[in-house]
């Protein structure tokens, strides 16, 4: 029989782990528990791919990666990211630089844009939310590519007050 100890342990065990889960028979019982395992790691769009020993969480911050010119890659992202102010996706969906296929994009990089703007649309179970600007500015870069999938909170739009 398992004590509340050993369960607790087995429970940290595949929370710390991030696995699908464990099954340990012990006595002739058995316990299995289940976890939820990593989702799968991602290169982000415009992050130096990293290996996979310095991909830990943490790590990159305590080991940030030298570029040349003596930049590191987190002060290097912090610097080219000042001042800039980013529109992202509210929701997940299907981004869209154009209301139809055959339409110019809603804008261009390089583009002046005002506050309230339409910049772009993403489609979510059929709805089509038109993204506006969040402040008046130049486009200085649009993050996803047309009919590309993305994530709530995913920068869009890079926009220089």
């Amino acid at each position: 029989m398992f004590t509340f100890d050993e369960l607790v342990e087995l429970i940290h065990i595949v929370a710390e782990a991030r696995i699908g889960g464990i099954e340990v028979e012990k006595d002739g019982m058995r316990v299995r528990i289940d976890g939820v395992p990593a989702a799968p790691e991602y290169e982000r769009r415009g992050a130096p791919l990293l290996p996979p020993q310095l991909a830990v969480a943490g790590q990159l911050a305590s080991n940030p990666i030298a570029l040349p010119g003596g930049a590191s890659a987190p002060a290097a992202a912090q610097a080219e990211d000042e001042g800039l102010s980013f529109v992202s996706s509210p929701i997940v969906g299907t981004f869209y630089q154009a209301p139809s296929p055959e339409s110019d994009p809603y804008v261009k990089v390089g583009d002046v844009v005002s506050k309230g703007q339409v910049l772009c649309i993403v489609e979510a179970m059929k709805l089509m939310n038109e993204i506006e600007a969040d402040a008046s500015g130049t486009v200085v870069r649009r993050y996803p590519e047309n009919a590309q999938p993305v994530e709530f909170g995913e920068r869009l739009f890079a926009i220089r007050p």
